[in-house]
């Protein structure tokens, strides 16, 4: 017996040592990727792109224990920019990142807003997706070629609604397409909405002829059957959109498509920028992530850093050079 007393001892101290290690291991402890306390802020209104990429976002890096309780929140206006100005004014915070894309390049140029992507720091490219040509159950437009050939005959009295500002994604993508229609861009009756959220009910209450947005955003209308989508504006078919042609093959001359990502104030640390993005690298390489992208008919473009900040200058000046080429 008095051997065993010792024995058990030591094998309870054994157990203890080795406990927390044991407990700690998982939900992305090893990784540094939780952030107590995270924010996740949209610059457009609920069901947008945006809103869709941060709550599907947080909700698989919560699946995947990469990190706990990411408050996603909404703070929309002036297509993206009302947001983008917050979140340069949370100088320093490390527990704040905002969803964006090429809308908010746009807006950030329509509006001449005082801050702008160039004032943030880049975190990740995350998605890529094509934008589909749609409208209501109820439209008289059964095809491409049935809108098209409306639109020409009096383009004013068409008006086309996207979820974008000027210089958007949603505004650029028909502005091609009737330049390739041989429609005067100047001509197009855009009607603007903060985001698709806004735009859905106006394209099912035949308020516009026909919206322009994301593929996520409309799919599962489309899929109910309460929207028609008409065409997609990228290379090729979307594969949950196998019926509907590419403007390409629809003999217009469009090749258009949209990303998006995640920016993070201005006058982080190393270490805070660094935990944001093995974060968000964590979420990229997880199984519930990469189900997302097929679900959402999203393309994985991940890129992160300054690779992505070189990117984003890019898009600015491509932006301006399209309006500019378009006589916008």
């Amino acid at each position: 017996m008095r051997l065993r007393t010792p024995l058990a001892l030591f094998g309870a101290v054994v157990l203890v040592l080795l406990g927390p290690p044991l407990l700690t291991s998982g939900g992305g402890s090893d990784t540094g990727t939780q952030i107590p306390g995270l924010r996740f802020m949209v610059p457009n209104t609920p069901g947008g792109g945006y809103d869709i990429t941060a709550r599907t976002a947080a909700k698989n890096a919560e699946d995947a224990g990469l990190t706990h309780s990411i408050e996603v929140f909404n703070l929309p206006g002036a297509g993206g920019t009302v947001g983008l100005t917050r979140l340069v004014d949370e100088h320093g915070n490390g527990k704040l990142a905002m969803s964006m894309g090429l809308g908010v390049v746009g807006a950030a140029r329509s509006n001449d807003a005082p801050k702008t992507l160039a004032d943030t720091t880049p975190i990740a490219r995350l998605t890529e997706e094509q934008d589909v040509v749609v409208v209501s159950k109820d439209s008289p437009y059964r095809t491409i070629d049935e809108l098209i050939e409306a639109w020409k005959t009096d383009p004013g009295e068409l008006p086309v609604g996207g979820g974008s500002s000027p210089g958007g994604p949603d505004h650029l993508a028909p502005m091609l397409m009737a330049r390739a229609a041989g429609i005067a861009p100047k001509e197009v009756n855009y009607i603007p909405f903060d985001g698709g959220g806004e735009l859905l009910a106006s394209i099912l209450g035949n308020k516009v002829a026909f919206g322009v947005s994301g593929v996520g955003e409309y799919l599962d209308q489309i899929k109910a059957g309460e929207l028609r989508v008409l065409a997609v504006t990228g290379p090729e078919r979307v594969g949950e959109l196998k019926d509907a042609p590419t403007l390409m093959e629809s003999g217009y001359d469009v090749n258009f498509t949209n990303w998006r990502g995640i920016v993070a104030p201005p006058g982080l640390s190393t270490a805070e920028r660094d935990k944001l993005t093995r974060l968000v690298e964590e979420l990229h390489d997880s199984s519930e992530w990469q189900k997302s992208l097929e679900q959402n008919g999203w393309e994985d473009a991940f890129l992160t850093g300054d690779d992505f900040g070189d990117f984003m200058e890019a898009e600015d000046k491509r932006v301006v050079s399209v309006l500019k080429e378009l006589g916008l």
